[in-house]
């Protein structure tokens, strides 16, 4: 008896320790440069809009921006290339500063005393999770070096 109860208990054990993990839904950004970048997210929630940063991701490095399921589909993205200048960035004006922030609202950014500053839309296609990829040509080229 004590010994079926010990083989019982041998092979079920396993079946505790091979649980599948819980699905992550969280929106990740993913640098696939060979630079360090800092990113501002922007994005709009059930308070209205608001602008984050800054996340400093490493050369070939992800990080998590948002944690859970998203609840918006379009995001937004301004990235700065720290090793070699210029940045990323696109046509949705949104307010950010070069120290870290967290701003509602997208009006008034100068008045307000922040930057405005043009990020790139990502479309999530309404997923619950998403990862962008940071790569490829900037949109604003870096400084010419002087002497």
């Amino acid at each position: 008896m004590k010994r079926s109860l010990l083989l019982a208990l041998a092979v079920a054990a396993p079946a505790f320790f091979v649980q599948p993990a819980p699905a992550h839904a969280d929106l990740k950004l993913c640098n696939l440069t060979p630079s360090r970048v800092g990113v501002a997210l922007g994005y709009k929630d059930q308070q209205g809009w608001a602008s984050e940063g800054w996340w400093n991701i490493a050369a070939n490095a992800c990080e998590t921006l948002l944690k859970g399921p998203l609840i918006a589909r379009w995001y937004y993205i301004y990235a700065v290339d720290y090793d070699n200048g210029g940045s990323w960035g696109g046509n949705a004006q949104m307010c950010s500063r070069d120290k870290l922030f967290t701003i509602r609202g997208l009006k008034s950014c100068q008045e307000r005393g922040y930057k405005q500053t043009g990020f790139f839309e990502v479309d999530t296609g309404e997923n619950t999770d998403w990862t962008i990829r940071l790569e490829g040509a900037k949109t604003q080229p870096a400084p010419a070096a002087t002497q």
